[in-house]
C-alpha cells in the first residue's frame, strides 16, 4: 500500500485576525492524494492567537510537519520553500485619514528633496560648471548662462520620471521602479529581522524551561 504524500509550500507573510486561529490552509499552498484529505488539512488548527504573542508570529516548518503527522500519523510530508511564515497580526483600523499630516510629510518631503538637490549643486560648484561649459560652447563667457540652464532643471525633473519609470508604465506595467525594489528589499530585512528574534526568543525560553526543570 502506497504512503500518501503532502506537499506543502510556506507562503511568506499573511495576515491573522487577533484571538483568531491560525490554520495550515492559511499559511501554506497544499497537495494532497485525495480532496478530502486537502480540506481535512486545510482546517488543521496550528496556533491560537493571545494578546501575548504581539504583532508578529513564527510558524515553524517543523510545527507544521508535527501537526501533520499527528493528525496523519502514517503521511509522508514534503516541503518546499520558505522553511517559516510570518503571521502578522492585523487589528481592526479605528484611525480615521489625517489629512494635515497628510499635507506635513508632502511639504516635508518637498523641501528636503529641494534642499539636497542644492546641496549637492553646492558641493560641486555646478553654476561655475555650468559657466565654463557655456563658454566652451559660445566661445564666451556668461555669469548667468539660462540657456543651459533652464533646460538642465527640466532635464533633472524629467530624469527623475524616467528614473522611476512613471512615463513608460503603459508600455512596461510588470516592470518595478527602483523606488518599488527598494521598499520591496527593506521589507525583506525586516521579515528577516523579524524571525530572527522570535527564534531568538524561543531559543531563550526553551533554555529557560530547561533550567528551571
Amino acid at each position: 500500500m502506497e504512503t500518501p504524500v503532502v506537499y506543502v509550500r510556506l507562503r511568506r507573510r499573511v495576515l491573522a485576525r487577533p484571538e483568531t486561529v491560525i490554520t495550515l490552509g492559511l499559511v501554506a499552498r497544499l497537495v494532497t492524494d485525495t480532496p478530502e484529505s486537502e480540506q481535512r488539512l486545510s482546517r488543521l488548527p496550528l496556533h491560537r492567537i493571545v494578546p501575548q504573542d504581539g504583532n508578529m508570529i513564527v510558524i515553524d516548518m517543523l510545527q507544521i510537519v508535527k501537526a501533520v503527522r499527528e493528525e496523519l500519523p502514517h503521511t509522508t510530508v514534503e516541503t518546499f520553500g520558505e522553511p517559516h511564515v510570518l503571521v502578522e497580526v492585523a487589528h481592526p483600523d479605528t484611525s480615521k485619514p489625517r489629512p494635515l499630516m497628510l499635507v506635513l510629510a508632502w511639504v516635508l518631503l518637498f523641501f528636503g528633496s529641494g534642499m539636497a538637490l542644492m546641496n549637492f549643486h553646492a558641493d560641486v560648484n555646478m553654476p561655475l560648471v555650468q559657466e565654463r561649459i557655456t563658454e566652451l560652447i559660445t566661445g564666451k563667457p556668461d555669469r548667468h548662462p539660462w540657456l543651459f540652464q533652464i533646460p538642465y532643471s527640466l532635464g533633472v525633473g524629467l530624469g527623475m520620471l524616467l528614473f522611476f519609470n512613471r512615463l513608460l508604465r503603459k508600455k512596461m506595467p510588470d516592470e518595478p521602479n527602483p523606488l518599488e525594489v527598494e521598499m520591496f528589499m527593506y521589507q525583506e530585512n525586516v521579515n528577516h529581522y523579524i524571525i530572527t528574534e522570535e527564534y531568538r526568543k524561543k531559543h531563550a525560553e526553551e533554555e529557560a524551561r530547561k533550567r528551571g526543570g
